[in-house]
C-alpha cells in the first residue's frame, strides 16, 4: 500500500511538472495525490466498494487541497487537480470504449455506468468540501465587526 502511494506521488509529481507548478507547491500537490491514493487503497481494503472508496479519497484529497491552498496562498485548483489525478477512472473509460468497439454492448454499458458512478463520486466529494469551505469562509467574513 505504501509503495503504491509512492508511485501515485511520483505520477502526481510528473503531472504537476506538466502543469508548471514549482517549488514547495509542486511537492505539496504531489503529496496530495499520494495521500488521496493511500486513502483510496485503505478504504478499499476496509469496505470493498470502489465508489465509496473513491468518494472518501476525494474528500480527503480535497480537504488537503483546501488547507494547503490557504497555507500557501494559492488557488485551490493548483492542488485539487493534481490530488485527484490518481483517482480518475481512466482505465474504466478505456475499457468502456474497447467493449463498445468490440460490440459487447452489455459489457460496455456496465463498465460505462460503473465509470460514470466513480467519476460522480469523485466530483461529489470535491464539491462537498469546496462548498463547505466557502460556507465557512462566508460565515467568518460576516461575523467580523464592520469598521465605521
Amino acid at each position: 500500500m505504501i509503495l503504491n502511494s509512492i508511485y501515485a506521488f511520483i505520477a502526481t509529481l510528473t503531472f504537476g511538472i506538466l502543469f508548471n507548478i514549482r517549488g514547495k507547491k509542486l511537492f505539496l500537490a504531489s503529496l496530495g495525490g499520494g495521500l488521496g491514493w493511500f486513502v483510496y487503497l485503505l478504504s478499499s481494503s476496509i469496505n470493498h466498494s470502489s465508489v465509496l472508496s473513491l468518494f472518501i479519497a476525494s474528500l480527503v484529497a480535497s480537504l488537503f487541497s483546501e488547507v494547503m491552498a490557504r497555507a500557501m496562498k494559492t488557488p485551490v485548483t493548483t492542488f485539487v487537480i493534481c490530488a485527484i489525478i490518481p483517482l480518475v477512472p481512466g482505465g474504466g473509460m478505456y475499457n468502456t470504449m474497447l467493449a463498445s468497439i468490440r460490440g459487447n454492448i452489455n459489457t460496455s454499458l456496465n463498465t460505462g455506468l460503473e465509470t460514470l458512478t466513480s467519476a460522480g463520486a469523485i466530483a461529489v466529494g470535491i464539491v462537498l468540501v469546496s462548498s463547505t469551505s466557502k460556507f465557512i469562509t462566508l460565515i467568518r467574513v460576516n461575523k467580523k465587526p464592520s469598521r465605521k
